[in-house]
């Protein structure tokens, strides 16, 4: 591999993390007009931009981050796999860009993240007590309900 070659795929990748990155081709991006304030210019101008990631067609992300991301994705996962991201907070469309691709790079961090696994723990004694005096309370009111009417029979 000559130097030039890899400077090419460098250019084609997007880094996630340290250990992980995606390929810009991948991304597609669509513009459309912008809702809400901004008079004319919204009417006119198509500065919003959809993001989609082909999570489903990505190679770079290990299996279990792919996983994780398609649960963090939501309603935001289309049925072809994508992860559809709107960004039109922005009057200009490099901004809108931007924060589309910061938001899909956030997704895919949280992604990244391993969940700890659950360590399973034994109740404590003061708990254990806790729950004992709590049932015997509610025991102690439940016997003395209804007992004052009862001697008339």
């Amino acid at each position: 591999m000559s130097g030039g070659e890899g400077d090419l795929h460098a250019a084609s990748r997007i880094a996630v993390s340290e250990r992980l990155h995606i390929l810009k081709d991948d991304l597609s991006e669509e513009f459309i007009r912008a809702s809400g304030p901004g008079g004319q210019n919204v009417n006119k101008v198509s500065t919003a931009v959809q993001l989609r990631f082909d999570l489903a067609g990505n190679e770079t992300l290990p299996r279990d981050v792919k996983a994780r991301a398609a649960r963090l994705a939501g309603s935001r996962l289309t049925q072809a796999g994508e992860i559809l991201l709107q960004a039109d907070r922005h009057r200009t469309r490099e901004r809108n860009r931007e924060d589309a691709l910061e938001r899909l790079l956030d997704l895919l961090r949280r992604a990244a993240e391993r969940p700890k696994p659950r360590k399973a723990t034994k109740p404590t004694l003061g708990s254990k007590k806790r729950r004992l005096d709590a049932k015997k309370q509610r025991g102690q009111i439940k016997k003395l309900r209804g007992r004052a009417g009862r001697g008339d029979d």
